[in-house]
C-alpha cells in the first residue's frame, strides 16, 4: 500500500497538500479499513448568516474553500469505493444536514447508517435561536454490515464531551477520533481522511500505530519529493543494527559508516 500511494505523489503518514478526490481516485479498491470525512460547507453559516459573517465574525471559516453537495457526493463515493467490506466511515454534519440532506449523500453507495455521536465541544458558539454548541458524526459502515469482530471497543458514549484547543477554523476532537480508531482498527491498519483540515486524524493515528493517509487543500505540506521539490531531498538517517546509512527519498541508500 506504501508503495502505491508514494508512487501516485503523496506520502503515507504525512501532512499532503492536494486535492482529496485526487488522492482518493489514486488509491486502490477495498484498500482502507476506516475514514473520516469532514466535508467543508456552509451549513450553519447560511442559515445563521446576519451580515456579518466574515466581517466581524468567523473570517476564517469564510475564507475557505467551500464543497457544494454534488462534490460531497463525489467524495463519498470513491470514500465507498476504497472502503473494505465492513469498514468505517465517519462523516462530520451539523444539526441542518443531519435533518435534511445525509442519506441523499449516501445513495447509490454500499454505506449504511448505523449509529451516530454527538460531540458536545463544552463551549458555545453562535446562534440566534439557539446558540451552537455540538456537531454530529454519523456512524456509516460499509456493506455487510457486522458489528460482532468489528467493533471492538463497547464504552464509547453517543454524547461525547471534549473541549479541543482551536487549531483550526474546524478542530476537531482529537479523543473521540482516536476511540473510533481503535474501534474499528488493529495496529498498522489504514485510516484515511481526505480533507485533513487540522490533521487531528493523522495525530490519533501516529498516538495509536496506525498508518494514515489524507491531505488537505490548503492546510497540507508538499512532499519534499515532489517535481517542485525534488532538488530538495533531505538525507534520512536510519539505524541498522550497528550500522547507520543515510540516503535520499528515492532510496538510493549507502553505507557511509561504521559506529
Amino acid at each position: 500500500m506504501s508503495e502505491i500511494i508514494r508512487s501516485n505523489g503523496y506520502l503515507p503518514n504525512f501532512r499532503n497538500k492536494a486535492d482529496g478526490l485526487n488522492l482518493l481516485t489514486s488509491l486502490p479498491e477495498q484498500s482502507i479499513k476506516t475514514a473520516f470525512f469532514d466535508p467543508q460547507y456552509r451549513g450553519v453559516l447560511d442559515k445563521l448568516s446576519y451580515g456579518n459573517e466574515g466581517v466581524k465574525r468567523g473570517q476564517a471559516r469564510c475564507s475557505l474553500s467551500q464543497m457544494d453537495e454534488p462534490t460531497i457526493i463525489r467524495f463519498i463515493r470513491e470514500i465507498d469505493r476504497v472502503l473494505l467490506p465492513s469498514g468505517h466511515l465517519f462523516l462530520w454534519v451539523d444539526k441542518f444536514h443531519l435533518c435534511q440532506g445525509v442519506l441523499q449523500w449516501l445513495q447509490h453507495t454500499e454505506l449504511n447508517m448505523v449509529d451516530m455521536v454527538v460531540w458536545n465541544k463544552g463551549k458555545i458558539g453562535m446562534g440566534y435561536r439557539t446558540r451552537h454548541k455540538s456537531e454530529y458524526l454519523i456512524v456509516c459502515q460499509k456493506s455487510p454490515v457486522r458489528a460482532k469482530g468489528i467493533w471492538m471497543v463497547h464504552n464509547i458514549p453517543d454524547v461525547w464531551d471534549e473541549k479541543t484547543p482551536k487549531t483550526h477554523p474546524h478542530s476537531k476532537p482529537l479523543n473521540l477520533q482516536k476511540a473510533l480508531i481503535e474501534a474499528t482498527t488493529q495496529k498498522g491498519d489504514w485510516v484515511l481522511d481526505p480533507a485533513s483540515g487540522g490533521y487531528s486524524v493523522l495525530t490519533a493515528c501516529q498516538e495509536l500505530n496506525r498508518n494514515f493517509i489524507g491531505c488537505d487543500i490548503e492546510f497540507g505540506e508538499e512532499p519534499i519529493h515532489s517535481e517542485d521539490n525534488r532538488e530538495r531531498a533531505t538525507l534520512s538517517v536510519v539505524f541498522s543494527g550497528t550500522l547507520l546509512y543515510f540516503g535520499c527519498l528515492q532510496g538510493d541508500w549507502k553505507k557511509v559508516n561504521r559506529l
